[in-house]
Protein backbone atom coordinates (compact mmCIF):
# COMPACT_ATOMS: atom_id res chain seq x y z
CA UNK A 1 0.00 0.00 0.00
CA UNK A 2 2.80 2.20 0.93
CA UNK A 3 4.19 1.80 -2.50
CA UNK A 4 1.28 2.41 -4.74
CA UNK A 5 0.68 5.49 -2.36
CA UNK A 6 3.96 6.63 -3.12
CA UNK A 7 3.83 5.74 -7.18
CA UNK A 8 1.18 7.81 -6.91
CA UNK A 9 2.27 11.01 -4.88
CA UNK A 10 5.07 10.57 -7.43
CA UNK A 11 3.04 10.95 -10.55
CA UNK A 12 1.74 14.11 -9.51
CA UNK A 13 5.16 15.72 -8.07
CA UNK A 14 3.63 15.92 -3.63
CA UNK A 15 5.49 13.19 -1.30
CA UNK A 16 3.89 10.32 0.25
CA UNK A 17 3.15 12.54 3.24
CA UNK A 18 1.47 15.07 1.65
CA UNK A 19 -0.43 12.81 0.25
CA UNK A 20 -1.49 10.88 3.42
CA UNK A 21 -2.36 14.24 4.94
CA UNK A 22 -4.49 14.76 2.15
CA UNK A 23 -6.33 11.85 2.34
CA UNK A 24 -6.65 11.96 6.34
CA UNK A 25 -8.11 15.27 6.17
CA UNK A 26 -10.84 14.80 3.26
CA UNK A 27 -13.16 16.38 3.28
CA UNK A 28 -12.39 19.11 5.00
CA UNK A 29 -14.85 21.58 3.22
CA UNK A 30 -17.97 21.22 1.03
CA UNK A 31 -18.13 19.08 -2.02
CA UNK A 32 -19.08 20.36 -5.25
CA UNK A 33 -21.34 18.13 -6.80
CA UNK A 34 -21.78 18.53 -10.36
CA UNK A 35 -25.15 17.38 -12.31
CA UNK A 36 -24.69 18.63 -15.77
CA UNK A 37 -28.66 18.94 -16.70
CA UNK A 38 -31.30 20.64 -15.02
CA UNK A 39 -32.94 20.26 -11.45
CA UNK A 40 -36.10 17.37 -11.78
CA UNK A 41 -34.11 15.18 -13.98
CA UNK A 42 -34.32 11.02 -12.60
CA UNK A 43 -30.35 11.86 -11.93
CA UNK A 44 -30.75 13.63 -8.68
CA UNK A 45 -32.56 10.20 -7.20
CA UNK A 46 -29.12 8.22 -7.28
CA UNK A 47 -27.03 11.45 -6.36
CA UNK A 48 -29.02 12.18 -2.69
CA UNK A 49 -28.90 8.95 -2.08
CA UNK A 50 -25.37 8.29 -1.67
CA UNK A 51 -24.58 12.13 -1.45
CA UNK A 52 -26.70 12.04 1.76
CA UNK A 53 -24.63 8.79 3.43
CA UNK A 54 -21.15 11.24 2.58
CA UNK A 55 -22.51 14.07 4.21
CA UNK A 56 -23.80 12.05 7.35
CA UNK A 57 -20.12 10.26 7.45
CA UNK A 58 -17.80 12.97 6.36
CA UNK A 59 -19.38 15.53 8.15
CA UNK A 60 -19.20 18.05 5.18
CA UNK A 61 -21.87 19.27 2.75
CA UNK A 62 -22.14 17.90 -1.04
CA UNK A 63 -23.65 20.89 -2.90
CA UNK A 64 -25.12 20.16 -6.26
CA UNK A 65 -24.36 22.56 -8.83
CA UNK A 66 -26.29 21.98 -12.22
CA UNK A 67 -24.64 23.17 -14.95
CA UNK A 68 -27.03 22.46 -17.98
CA UNK A 69 -26.31 22.87 -21.44
CA UNK A 70 -25.13 20.72 -24.56
CA UNK A 71 -26.51 17.37 -23.79
CA UNK A 72 -24.25 17.57 -20.56
CA UNK A 73 -21.01 18.89 -21.79
CA UNK A 74 -21.19 22.01 -20.49
CA UNK A 75 -21.38 20.74 -16.65
CA UNK A 76 -18.80 17.83 -17.61
CA UNK A 77 -16.50 20.03 -19.54
CA UNK A 78 -16.57 22.14 -16.12
CA UNK A 79 -15.59 18.78 -14.08
CA UNK A 80 -13.09 18.14 -16.47
CA UNK A 81 -10.79 21.18 -15.78
CA UNK A 82 -12.01 21.31 -11.98
CA UNK A 83 -8.90 21.08 -9.69
CA UNK A 84 -7.21 17.72 -8.96
CA UNK A 85 -8.64 17.81 -5.34
CA UNK A 86 -11.50 15.65 -5.23
CA UNK A 87 -13.98 18.82 -4.24
CA UNK A 88 -15.32 18.32 -7.17
CA UNK A 89 -17.42 15.33 -8.82
CA UNK A 90 -19.94 14.60 -11.53
CA UNK A 91 -22.54 13.11 -11.30
CA UNK A 92 -24.53 11.86 -14.10
CA UNK A 93 -25.85 9.64 -16.55
CA UNK A 94 -25.36 7.30 -19.95
CA UNK A 95 -25.07 10.66 -22.06
CA UNK A 96 -21.27 10.23 -20.74
CA UNK A 97 -20.28 7.68 -22.97
CA UNK A 98 -22.77 8.57 -25.66
CA UNK A 99 -21.71 11.76 -26.50
CA UNK A 100 -18.05 10.76 -28.22
CA UNK A 101 -20.58 8.91 -30.51
CA UNK A 102 -23.02 11.93 -31.13
CA UNK A 103 -20.68 15.17 -31.45
CA UNK A 104 -17.69 15.12 -33.20
CA UNK A 105 -15.47 17.39 -31.08
CA UNK A 106 -16.27 17.44 -27.50
CA UNK A 107 -13.92 19.66 -25.37
CA UNK A 108 -12.75 16.54 -23.06
CA UNK A 109 -11.54 13.12 -23.40
CA UNK A 110 -15.46 11.05 -21.94
CA UNK A 111 -12.76 8.65 -20.84
CA UNK A 112 -9.06 9.82 -19.97
CA UNK A 113 -9.97 13.15 -18.69
CA UNK A 114 -11.84 11.67 -15.55
CA UNK A 115 -11.40 8.87 -12.77
CA UNK A 116 -14.06 6.70 -12.84
CA UNK A 117 -15.21 6.43 -9.24
CA UNK A 118 -18.27 4.24 -9.03
CA UNK A 119 -21.68 3.21 -11.30
CA UNK A 120 -24.28 3.58 -8.79
CA UNK A 121 -27.13 1.57 -10.75
CA UNK A 122 -27.92 0.55 -14.17
CA UNK A 123 -31.69 1.09 -15.51
CA UNK A 124 -34.44 -1.23 -16.11
CA UNK A 125 -34.25 0.83 -19.74
CA UNK A 126 -36.66 3.85 -20.49
CA UNK A 127 -40.20 3.39 -20.86
CA UNK A 128 -42.26 5.10 -24.25
CA UNK A 129 -45.09 6.95 -22.63
CA UNK A 130 -47.73 8.88 -24.55
CA UNK A 131 -50.41 11.66 -23.66
CA UNK A 132 -53.60 9.78 -23.39
CA UNK A 133 -54.91 12.11 -26.51
CA UNK A 134 -52.93 9.67 -28.98
CA UNK A 135 -55.19 6.90 -30.04
CA UNK A 136 -52.65 3.99 -29.16
CA UNK A 137 -52.45 1.20 -26.42
CA UNK A 138 -49.95 -0.73 -27.25
CA UNK A 139 -45.98 -0.25 -29.16
CA UNK A 140 -48.04 -1.83 -32.31
CA UNK A 141 -50.55 0.45 -32.34
CA UNK A 142 -48.43 3.33 -32.14
CA UNK A 143 -46.11 1.60 -34.98
CA UNK A 144 -48.93 1.95 -36.87
CA UNK A 145 -50.41 4.86 -36.12
CA UNK A 146 -46.82 6.80 -36.99
CA UNK A 147 -46.89 4.79 -40.16
CA UNK A 148 -50.45 6.30 -41.11
CA UNK A 149 -49.17 9.93 -40.07
CA UNK A 150 -45.08 10.15 -41.57
CA UNK A 151 -43.38 13.02 -39.88
CA UNK A 152 -46.41 14.44 -37.52
CA UNK A 153 -45.56 12.21 -34.33
CA UNK A 154 -43.21 14.36 -31.69
CA UNK A 155 -41.13 13.12 -29.37
CA UNK A 156 -39.10 15.43 -26.51
CA UNK A 157 -35.69 14.68 -24.78
CA UNK A 158 -33.39 16.21 -22.36
CA UNK A 159 -30.98 17.11 -26.11
CA UNK A 160 -29.15 14.95 -28.78
CA UNK A 161 -27.68 12.31 -27.30
CA UNK A 162 -29.10 12.12 -24.05
CA UNK A 163 -30.97 8.38 -22.86
CA UNK A 164 -34.71 9.87 -24.11
CA UNK A 165 -33.40 10.34 -27.32
CA UNK A 166 -30.86 7.96 -27.67
CA UNK A 167 -33.93 5.59 -26.71
CA UNK A 168 -36.49 7.10 -28.89
CA UNK A 169 -34.25 7.28 -32.09
CA UNK A 170 -33.46 3.95 -31.84
CA UNK A 171 -37.06 2.88 -31.23
CA UNK A 172 -37.87 4.56 -34.35
CA UNK A 173 -34.83 3.35 -36.81
CA UNK A 174 -35.99 -0.32 -35.62
CA UNK A 175 -39.84 0.34 -35.93
CA UNK A 176 -39.31 2.07 -39.88
CA UNK A 177 -40.93 5.19 -38.57
CA UNK A 178 -40.47 8.88 -39.18
CA UNK A 179 -41.01 10.96 -35.57
CA UNK A 180 -39.81 14.74 -35.03
CA UNK A 181 -37.58 15.05 -32.76
CA UNK A 182 -37.56 17.81 -30.21
CA UNK A 183 -34.67 18.32 -27.67
CA UNK A 184 -35.41 20.51 -24.25
CA UNK A 185 -32.38 21.88 -22.29
CA UNK A 186 -33.37 19.08 -19.45
CA UNK A 187 -35.64 16.10 -19.28
CA UNK A 188 -38.25 17.85 -16.97
CA UNK A 189 -39.17 20.92 -19.51
CA UNK A 190 -39.56 18.30 -22.09
CA UNK A 191 -41.44 16.13 -19.72
CA UNK A 192 -43.69 18.71 -18.82
CA UNK A 193 -45.02 19.36 -22.63
CA UNK A 194 -45.86 15.72 -22.90
CA UNK A 195 -47.70 15.91 -19.51
CA UNK A 196 -49.78 18.69 -21.53
CA UNK A 197 -50.27 17.31 -24.31
CA UNK A 198 -48.17 19.47 -26.64
CA UNK A 199 -46.03 16.66 -27.47
CA UNK A 200 -47.34 13.00 -28.23
CA UNK A 201 -43.92 11.36 -27.05
CA UNK A 202 -41.11 10.78 -24.93
CA UNK A 203 -39.02 7.48 -24.14
CA UNK A 204 -38.92 8.45 -20.29
CA UNK A 205 -37.14 7.18 -17.31
CA UNK A 206 -39.35 5.03 -15.25
CA UNK A 207 -38.02 7.51 -11.97
CA UNK A 208 -39.96 10.66 -13.48
CA UNK A 209 -43.00 8.70 -15.87
CA UNK A 210 -43.96 5.88 -13.48
CA UNK A 211 -46.34 8.28 -10.54
CA UNK A 212 -48.10 9.97 -14.06
CA UNK A 213 -48.59 6.42 -15.49
CA UNK A 214 -50.30 5.27 -12.05
CA UNK A 215 -52.10 8.70 -11.89
CA UNK A 216 -53.82 8.24 -15.71
CA UNK A 217 -52.04 11.26 -17.05
CA UNK A 218 -49.28 9.27 -19.10
CA UNK A 219 -49.96 5.95 -20.92
CA UNK A 220 -46.73 3.49 -20.89
CA UNK A 221 -46.99 1.57 -23.98
CA UNK A 222 -43.29 -0.83 -23.75
CA UNK A 223 -40.00 -0.71 -22.35
CA UNK A 224 -36.33 -0.52 -23.31
CA UNK A 225 -34.80 -3.23 -21.64
CA UNK A 226 -34.29 -6.80 -21.26
CA UNK A 227 -37.06 -7.18 -18.69
CA UNK A 228 -39.82 -5.72 -17.60
CA UNK A 229 -40.11 -2.73 -14.66
CA UNK A 230 -41.41 -4.15 -11.50
CA UNK A 231 -43.25 -1.29 -11.15
CA UNK A 232 -45.26 -1.56 -14.33
CA UNK A 233 -45.42 -5.28 -14.82
CA UNK A 234 -48.33 -5.55 -17.63
CA UNK A 235 -45.99 -3.11 -19.68
CA UNK A 236 -44.30 -5.48 -22.33
CA UNK A 237 -40.21 -5.11 -23.42
CA UNK A 238 -39.85 -3.82 -26.95
CA UNK A 239 -38.72 -7.09 -27.95
CA UNK A 240 -41.72 -8.42 -26.28
CA UNK A 241 -43.92 -6.03 -28.71
CA UNK A 242 -42.21 -7.28 -31.95
CA UNK A 243 -38.81 -5.31 -31.70
CA UNK A 244 -36.47 -8.25 -31.73
CA UNK A 245 -33.51 -7.77 -30.18
CA UNK A 246 -33.95 -4.15 -28.72
CA UNK A 247 -31.81 -3.86 -25.83
CA UNK A 248 -31.07 -0.12 -24.27
CA UNK A 249 -30.20 0.30 -20.61
CA UNK A 250 -28.87 3.58 -19.12
CA UNK A 251 -26.60 3.86 -15.92
CA UNK A 252 -25.89 6.69 -13.22
CA UNK A 253 -22.42 7.15 -11.98
CA UNK A 254 -19.80 9.29 -10.72
CA UNK A 255 -16.45 10.76 -11.66
CA UNK A 256 -13.72 12.70 -10.31
CA UNK A 257 -11.32 14.90 -12.79
CA UNK A 258 -8.50 12.82 -14.00
CA UNK A 259 -5.15 12.96 -11.60
CA UNK A 260 -6.95 13.27 -8.17
CA UNK A 261 -4.94 11.12 -5.63
CA UNK A 262 -5.94 7.51 -5.44
CA UNK A 263 -6.24 7.64 -1.60
CA UNK A 264 -9.42 9.99 -1.99
CA UNK A 265 -10.77 8.06 -5.01
CA UNK A 266 -11.00 4.93 -2.51
CA UNK A 267 -11.96 7.08 0.08
CA UNK A 268 -15.34 8.27 -1.47
CA UNK A 269 -15.50 4.75 -3.41
CA UNK A 270 -15.75 3.45 -0.32
CA UNK A 271 -18.66 5.24 1.37
CA UNK A 272 -20.32 5.07 -2.01
CA UNK A 273 -20.62 1.19 -1.97
CA UNK A 274 -21.51 1.03 1.84
CA UNK A 275 -24.26 3.19 0.74
CA UNK A 276 -25.71 1.60 -2.13
CA UNK A 277 -25.44 -2.13 -0.03
CA UNK A 278 -27.49 -0.15 2.66
CA UNK A 279 -31.63 -1.73 3.34
CA UNK A 280 -32.48 2.23 3.20
CA UNK A 281 -30.60 3.13 -0.22
CA UNK A 282 -31.75 0.19 -1.95
CA UNK A 283 -35.16 0.45 -1.80
CA UNK A 284 -34.94 4.21 -2.79
CA UNK A 285 -33.37 3.09 -5.72
CA UNK A 286 -36.13 -0.11 -6.20
CA UNK A 287 -38.57 2.83 -5.76
CA UNK A 288 -37.26 5.02 -8.79
CA UNK A 289 -37.25 1.98 -11.04
CA UNK A 290 -33.20 1.89 -10.51
CA UNK A 291 -31.31 -1.29 -10.25
CA UNK A 292 -28.56 -0.91 -7.42
CA UNK A 293 -24.50 -1.60 -8.56
CA UNK A 294 -21.95 -0.43 -6.51
CA UNK A 295 -18.88 -0.87 -9.04
CA UNK A 296 -15.41 -0.66 -8.07
CA UNK A 297 -13.21 2.40 -10.10
CA UNK A 298 -11.92 -0.28 -11.87
CA UNK A 299 -14.94 -2.19 -13.13
CA UNK A 300 -16.61 1.06 -13.35
CA UNK A 301 -13.47 2.18 -16.16
CA UNK A 302 -14.00 -0.83 -17.65
CA UNK A 303 -17.71 -0.64 -18.33
CA UNK A 304 -17.32 2.78 -19.53
CA UNK A 305 -14.83 1.12 -22.29
CA UNK A 306 -17.13 -0.99 -23.60
CA UNK A 307 -20.24 1.16 -23.38
CA UNK A 308 -18.64 3.90 -25.60
CA UNK A 309 -18.66 1.23 -28.23
CA UNK A 310 -21.73 0.30 -27.45
CA UNK A 311 -23.42 3.98 -27.90
CA UNK A 312 -21.41 4.09 -31.21
CA UNK A 313 -23.38 0.97 -32.40
CA UNK A 314 -26.15 2.37 -31.81
CA UNK A 315 -25.76 6.01 -33.75
CA UNK A 316 -25.01 3.77 -36.74
CA UNK A 317 -28.34 1.64 -36.27
CA UNK A 318 -30.02 5.29 -35.29
CA UNK A 319 -28.46 6.81 -38.82
CA UNK A 320 -27.42 9.81 -37.39
CA UNK A 321 -24.61 11.99 -38.19
CA UNK A 322 -22.18 12.92 -35.36
CA UNK A 323 -22.43 16.81 -35.12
Amino acid sequence: MRLKIAIVASALGLAPAVVCAQTDSYPNKAVRVVIPFSPGTPIELPARAVTQRMMETFGQSFVFDYRTGASGIIGTEAVARAPKDGYTMLITNCSHTANPAYFKKLPFDSINDFQPVSQINVTYGNLLVIHPSVPAKTVAEFIALAKKRPGELHYASAGVGSPPHVSAALFAAMSGIDLIHVPYKGTAVGFNDVLGGHIEAMVASPTTAVPYIYAGRLRALGIGGPRRQPQVPDVPTFNEAGLAGFDLTCYHGIWLPAGVPQPIVRKIYGEVAKAVATAEVKKMLADGGLIPIGSTPEEFADFLKKDVVKQADVIKKIGLEPQ
